[in-house]
């Protein structure tokens, strides 16, 4: 293979990286919208399409890898096709966070919502644009983006620790709440994760270009 056609091919697979971020970036900010507006049919429905996130990381693994047996690719190329694999399977676990918000509103089902939602909307508007602004990091190779994005992790989890202020002093008044209050809390969990996920992938952005693997701390879990 000429490196005219590999670059082609590195191409391909970094638009069918853009192309499961922006399903992802859709379907975080729709499970919350869904929450919102109490749709539970739409939940339903978005959790559903999470299949079609796990069919596309697949064949962007499946494609990434079978680059890395057959090519032989150089150090800096070989940075970018781990970063690839890493985003991919990042990206489906924040699919994973949206199934979650879903299933949060169909548990909910028809009751009220003991309070307005505010910030919870906010965390999902501040985590999708960490998602896409760490995604546009990495096609640009922006490494200054990338660390942009890491800082913004910090209003995600001021926001998280508010949700919960707010939510113990209601169930104060109310203890009756509580299976609501918790559901909620697992919502902004959610949501706080997301944006961890988007650090994470800032910091492949990073390591792709710089080959320097930077950790702020958050340990991977298996939530």
């Amino acid at each position: 293979m000429t490196r005219e056609s590999f670059d082609l091919q590195l191409d391909s697979l970094q638009e069918s990286l853009l192309a499961l971020s922006s399903m992802v970036e859709e379907a975080l900010l729709e499970s919350v919208e869904n929450l919102k507006r109490r749709d539970v049919a739409a939940s339903r429905m978005l959790i559903k399409r999470d299949k079609e996130i796990d069919n596309r990381r697949y064949a962007i693994e499946l494609e990434a890898l079978t680059l890395i047996a057959t090519q032989q690719p150089m150090a800096g190329d070989m940075r970018r096709l781990a970063a690839t694999l890493f985003i991919a399977n990042e990206l489906e676990r924040i699919g994973d966070y949206a199934k979650g918000m879903s299933r949060v509103n169909i548990r909910i089902g028809d009751e009220s919502l003991m309070k307005p939602l505010i910030d919870i909307p906010r965390m999902a508007a501040i985590g999708q644009s960490m998602i896409h602004r760490a995604m546009e990091a990495f096609v640009t190779r922006n490494v200054e983006l990338a660390y942009a994005v890491i800082d913004d992790d910090e209003a995600v989890d001021a926001l998280h620790d508010q949700i919960y202020a707010e939510l113990m002093t209601l169930l104060f008044q109310d203890v009756s709440k509580i299976r609501q209050a918790n559901l909620l809390l697992m919502a902004a969990h959610n949501l706080e994760r997301a944006a961890d996920r988007a650090t994470n992938i800032s910091e492949r952005a990073i390591y792709s270009v710089t080959g320097e693997m930077i950790d702020y701390g958050w340990e991977n879990d298996v939530s």
